[in-house]
């Protein structure tokens, strides 16, 4: 249990694939100018990863070295498939707004650098949890981002209006570089909680 336990917090904080890794910033930035957008794409790329993962990870053995990125996107690209098309069915007004990001998920190099370094050579409960602690850490890195981002810059949450009226909404928290200012800071707020957390340990150790 402790085992996993590390497994899942890894994808949580310590090696967060938004504040840690730094991997899809581009995608990510695209999608967190609102909650909405940020919570459907959280989910999409969790639903996504912890079924790519298991996949992979039960059929690892049979999967030829030589063919794996191949059968690593047709396994991402079948599953995208499945969220993008229950998206436009039950949720149309959000996979309208979320535009051509969802189907790039088939290419998201989180999910695409996870089967290869993790689900092709671990067994399927690990991957599993793997795949929950980057899916979570992903998604609520984005829902932080996309409420900062979303309050600034339209004094709304979930598109409701939480600011007062004499609020003057900040439009540069909307655009793209606003966006990546939101995500450097809580790069840096990450990386300083990290360091202390480490320094605390590290005193722990030495009493």
């Amino acid at each position: 249990m402790k085992r996993m336990w590390k497994i899942f917090v890894k994808g949580l904080v310590v090696e967060n694939p938004l504040l840690m890794l730094m991997i899809g910033l581009c995608s990510s930035v695209a999608v967190t100018s609102s909650v909405s957008n940020g919570i459907g794409m959280g989910l999409a790329m969790t639903f996504v990863i912890v079924f790519a993962e298991l996949v992979i990870s039960l059929f690892r053995k049979l999967i030829p070295s030589d063919a794996r990125i191949p059968i690593f996107i047709i396994v991402i690209a079948a599953f995208t498939t499945m969220v993008d098309l229950s998206m436009q069915a039950y949720f149309p007004a959000l996979s309208k707004s979320m535009g051509v990001f969802i189907p790039l998920i088939v290419v998201n190099c989180i999910i695409m650098g996870r089967v290869e370094a993790f689900a092709s050579k671990e067994k399927p409960l690990d991957a599993v949890v793997d795949a929950l602690g980057m899916g979570l850490g992903y998604t609520w890195v984005l829902i932080g981002i996309a409420a900062l981002r979303e309050l600034l810059g339209n004094g709304t949450l979930l598109g409701a209006r939480v600011m007062p009226e004499a609020f003057q909404p900040i439009l540069f928290f909307i655009l793209p570089p606003g966006g990546f200012m939101v995500f450097a800071l809580f790069i840096s707020l990450n990386l300083w909680l990290k360091k202390k957390i480490a320094t605390g340990d590290a005193v722990r150790e030495a009493a």
